[in-house]
């Protein structure tokens, strides 16, 4: 009896979700799986949404629950590891929730009709998403969380979902470190042997799955998870590389969409795909950087450090020349004092801490820097975890350079005007340059006029991560979304934040469908305040929200 319900519904989806294919049909040979042909890969998700509505998602505690509050349930999704082969190798995601409350904040006697789920991915590649429902419990989240279902999930490889690993975790904290700002060849030829050999573990753990960690299987795993929430149409929010694979879900499927939220959006033109993106994510890190500095500068009184943004450069290459002779607590070397700062790059909440850490230090206390910079031991499997997946979705989704010469080329030019990220950034995209597994050609994400319902960008000005000009790219190939900036701003991730603006854009559009008549802009959230020397200090919240990359 319920294999011949499961056959039935399974037929009328696979019909329906043809019959919904983009507009010319299904997607051409960009989009493929693994080599597979676009048209099987798309009947193959029809399947496996089909199976998923069925099954639907029967939640329980989450793992380690005693850490959540009772609110918060855990359940599995199963989807095909090959979605051209929808009867192979099946994984399970890990998928959370917190049902809708029912209660308008605002008036606790007020029942709010439930709108349904709300799925959120937080980017990456490789960021879990499974502790996002808990963000209802925030002030700025109450309205959202008392008419929606907030949904997380880890997405395949991540964190409990078939997890991928590149190399034995105990030794991924390698510190203390060094980090040239223009590394010397024999240091250059050290690492293209450590990405080599990245490349290998990847392809000896992962095997055969290698190459279906990629964008195109995560926009078909969220449309099963669509089908397995019960859900229609998709209610979705993207932050960072959510934004992009959201933005392939919306080209594949969109006339499964309710509504999007692209919050952070990358530049999702193919030949952006990784190689020119992370480029142009190097250029723009520098100018936030510039923008802490004088940040510190305007607030000499505080930490002394410089009355210049030049003299605070000076003061933080003494740092780094300082902790190259002697790490400080034997574990922070200057990279790790680099990966600290690239943090003040994401989010301006880190500066008061960053900048205390700084100034301490160069007074002969070391200690708030051993903590802000030092490796979390206890961290180490997941941050491995995020690193594999991160590096075999954006090695999966395009072709890279793969001779060095061409890698050293270009970030030699740029480290002339850009050298605070731009080699750490290539090394850690260069096993991309040496990966064993067959590369996709990125999809033509765009819709045309009528195929999409309207969609919400969210971008800061100034956002280092994800540059505004991939905002600008977004908003051109979505037709009919809407972009909100927030002006002269550089956090990566402005939903929920604390700019109020942004924050009654992103309620109207969730709650009532509600979108500007064309772009809007808001100014930017107050800067943070500077930390006295004599506080305590006390590193900032991290947001549920936080993109990983």
């Amino acid at each position: 009896m319920r294999a011949a319900a499961l056959c039935s519904a399974t037929g009328a989806l696979l019909l329906t979700a043809l019959s919904a294919a983009p507009a010319g049909g299904v997607p051409d040979s960009t989009g493929t799986a693994a080599g597979a042909p676009a048209g099987v890969a798309f009947a193959g998700v029809a399947l496996a949404a089909a199976r998923a509505a069925e099954e639907g998602v029967t939640f329980g505690a989450c793992p380690e629950a005693q850490d959540l509050p009772g609110s918060m349930q855990c359940g599995t999704v199963t989807v095909p590891l090959d979605y051209a082969e929808p009867e192979g190798r099946q994984i399970k995601l890990t998928v959370s929730r917190v049902r809708a409350t029912h209660t308008d904040p605002g008036n606790s006697k007020r029942r709010v009709p439930r709108q349904g789920a709300l799925v959120f991915n937080p980017g990456g590649p490789g960021g879990s998403g499974l502790y996002f429902p808990l963000i209802g419990l925030l002030p700025e989240w109450k309205r959202i969380g008392a008419a929606y279902d907030l949904v997380g999930y880890d997405p395949r490889g991540v964190g409990r979902s078939a997890p991928l690993s590149c190399q034995d975790p105990k030794g991924f904290f390698k510190g203390p470190s060094p980090a040239p700002v223009h590394p010397s060849e024999s240091y250059k030829r050290e690492r293209v042997a450590r990405a080599k050999a990245y490349a290998r573990g990847c392809a000896k753990r992962a095997g055969s799955a290698l190459p279906h960690y990629n964008s195109l299987n995560n926009a078909r795993d969220l449309d099963v998870l669509r089908a397995a929430l019960g859900e229609e149409k998709l209610t979705f929010m993207g932050s960072s590389y959510g934004t992009y694979f959201g933005a392939v879900y919306a080209t594949l499927f969109p006339s499964h969409v309710r509504r999007m939220v692209f919050d952070a959006a990358v530049n999702p033109a193919p030949e952006k795909i990784w190689y020119r993106n992370n480029l142009d994510q190097s250029m723009a890190f520098e100018s936030r950087w510039t923008d802490f500095r004088e940040w510190i500068a305007r607030h000499d009184k505080v930490y002394g450090l410089g009355r210049t943004e030049q003299a605070v450069l000076r003061s933080y290459e003494r740092a780094r020349a300082r902790l190259a002779a002697e790490p400080a607590g034997g574990t922070v070397g200057p990279g790790q004092l680099q990966s600290a700062f690239l943090q003040a790059g994401y989010y301006d909440d880190f500066w008061p801490h960053r900048a205390r850490a700084l100034s301490e230090y160069l007074k002969g206390d070391p200690e708030e820097l051993i903590a802000q910079a030092g490796p979390i031991t206890e961290a180490a499997a997941e941050a491995e975890n995020a690193s594999a997946v991160y590096t075999a979705v954006e090695c999966n989704d395009a072709s890279w350079p793969t001779d060095f010469r061409t890698w050293d080329r270009d970030n030699t030019r740029l480290a002339r005007v850009a050298p605070f990220e731009t080699w750490d950034n290539v090394w850690a995209n260069l096993p991309c340059a040496y990966w064993p597994a067959a590369r996709q050609r990125p999809l033509d994400v765009r819709t045309g006029p009528g195929e999409l319902p309207p969609t919400l960008i969210l971008a800061a000005e100034r956002d280092a991560a994800a540059p505004y000009d991939g905002a600008l790219e977004m908003h051109r190939r979505l037709t009919g979304s809407v972009l909100v900036t927030e002006r002269d701003s550089g956090t990566h991730g402005i939903a929920g934040g604390p700019n109020a603006c942004v924050n009654a854009h992103l309620d109207a559009y969730l709650l009532e469908g509600r979108l500007p008549v064309r772009r809007a802009a808001c100014a930017p959230h107050q800067e943070p305040r500077p930390t006295d020397l004599g506080d305590e200090a006390v590193e900032p919240r991290t947001r549920v929200l936080r993109p990983a990359v």
